[in-house]
């Protein structure tokens, strides 16, 4: 009687774990520390026999993993979600970790068996481009501003990827970016001179790091006009040493021609003093 009952329940077991079809295709989205899971189900007609279909998403560190089974702590992430996507993004996943992940499907009284995916983020997440990117004509040279991507919780990325740099690619306009330079920088302030004066100029910028090869997607072009060549400062600069001149000279020629005018009126005198005197004899 209790073999019976015990091949009852294991047969019952077997069902719950087979009844269901586990979700396929597992794929993870990801830029930078933000990490969305992704699975396909399409079995619509089991879903229609067994009623409403939810998932549950688990994770697991690869340390974890090296324990026996029962001591193992998978971590649910997404419980009993009707999306085929669970975010783990806010998981607590360390960068620089490797873990397994995986996802199963669910009904009222039936589940499937796991499917997993492994993910390190360090290795396997898309690196962003640049937070923003800002160009400025500054006399003659191109002043380009680069800010660093950044995690989700707005760090930047650079802590956690010190390898982390740039690639700075500038073309002339109309001209096409295939036939631009490239500069490879880790510095966040370039300028660029030996520039032609009044030509456009396009500039985007790529983020890279060599470790694992990742490059991100371009940041939007920036394009700016550079200057003639001319200091339009120092344009400023003259008009103001040709007013302070000007000014000076008239300040020059009022002095003397107030010198000019005392030393009149006092030998004006003189002579009618003189002219008193030869009147009075």
């Amino acid at each position: 009687m209790k073999a019976l009952r015990c091949f009852s329940l294991l047969l019952s077991l077997s069902v719950a774990l087979g009844d269901l079809s586990r979700p396929q295709n597992l794929s993870l989205q990801t830029l930078n520390t933000q990490y969305v899971l992704h699975w396909d189900w399409a079995d619509d007609q089991q879903t229609a026999v067994n009623g409403t279909l939810t998932f549950t998403a688990q994770y697991l560190s690869v340390l974890q993993s090296r324990k026996a089974a029962h001591k193992q702590k998978w971590r649910t992430v997404c419980a009993d979600v009707s999306e085929r996507h669970c975010d783990f993004t806010d998981a607590g996943l360390n960068y620089w970790g490797i873990y397994y992940l995986r996802v199963r499907a669910n009904t009222a009284q039936w589940f499937s068996s796991w499917t997993n995916i492994s993910f390190c983020p360090d290795r396997d997440a898309d690196l962003g481009p640049p937070s923003s990117v800002k160009l400025t004509s500054v006399k003659g040279d191109l002043e380009i501003v680069i800010a660093d991507p950044l995690s989700s919780t707005n760090e930047s990325m650079k802590t956690l990827a010190p390898d982390m740099h740039y690639l700075i690619q500038y073309w002339k306009k109309p001209e096409d970016y295939k036939k631009g330079k490239v500069l490879k920088t880790k510095n966040n302030v370039v300028t660029l001179s030996e520039l032609d004066g009044s030509t456009w100029y396009c500039v985007r910028v790529q983020s890279c790091c060599d470790f694992y090869n990742k490059t991100s997607v371009f940041s939007d072009t920036h394009c700016t006009r550079t200057e003639d060549g001319k200091c339009s400062d120092c344009e400023m600069d003259y008009r103001w040493i040709f007013i302070a001149g000007v000014t000076a000279a008239v300040l020059v020629l009022a002095v003397i021609g107030y010198i000019i005018y005392k030393r009149n009126s006092k030998a004006g005198l003189i002579q009618k003093r003189d002219d008193w005197r030869d009147d009075g004899e």
